[in-house]
């Protein structure tokens, strides 16, 4: 029944060498490397000029997202020889982000500043930019990171949006004459929240 599911749905007026078989569209999904990435209200760092075109860079500079998401721990409850579970605290993961190190761009001087908001290791100064509200409505969070996933004609299909975002870490790439790839950023962030959803549009 299967064979004349498919000849009758799929290969009806499939003719060899002249037209395509018809195939299912509804298993079509997101594909991992088309994909945005972008850093809204990144914070002011003095002598670095981190406007709207670098924020843009930051966005198209992205290499590789790491997973995103966390989990809800446990609360066991004991009684004799019974255990029963609750839902505890939720625990968001970190995130990893991979950025090229271009020659021209100012991804990675914005990337290194932001994170000498957290810790700078030239003064040791820790989080210089977390006073209450923030020094003159400065805070060393972004308000908001949106990874879009792109369809396949590159329309931004869903998004998954995090709040209070900060870097933990920066790593360097290793330099090796033996390689032949270009040199990269990683940066791992903390954040608060997260959340997820579709694209009204489609």
């Amino acid at each position: 029944m299967v064979d004349s599911y498919l000849k009758n749905n799929y290969r009806a007026n499939f003719e060899p060498g002249r037209t395509l078989p018809k195939i299912s569209t509804s298993l079509d999904s997101v594909r991992t490397y088309q994909f945005e990435i972008r850093f809204y209200g990144i914070p002011t760092v003095p002598g670095v000029d981190l406007d709207q075109d670098t924020q843009f860079v930051l966005t198209t500079a992205a290499k590789q997202v790491g997973p995103v998401g966390g989990s809800v721990d446990e609360i066991v409850v004991d009684r004799l020889n019974d255990k029963v579970y609750y839902p505890g605290k939720f625990s968001p993961e970190a995130l990893t982000v991979t950025f090229d190190n271009q020659l021209l761009s100012k991804t990675t001087p914005a990337l290194w500043n932001w994170f000498k908001t957290i810790y700078d290791p030239m003064t040791g100064d820790m989080t210089k930019l977390s006073a209450p509200g923030g020094a003159g409505n400065r805070t060393f969070k972004s308000p908001k990171v949106s990874i879009l996933e792109l369809d396949n004609t590159n329309e931004p299909h869903a998004y998954i949006e995090m709040y209070g975002v900060y870097p933990t870490g920066v790593r360097f790439s290793e330099k090796n004459y033996a390689s032949n790839d270009f040199s990269t950023v990683e940066v791992t962030f903390r954040y608060d929240f997260i959340d997820y959803d579709k694209i009204n549009s489609l």
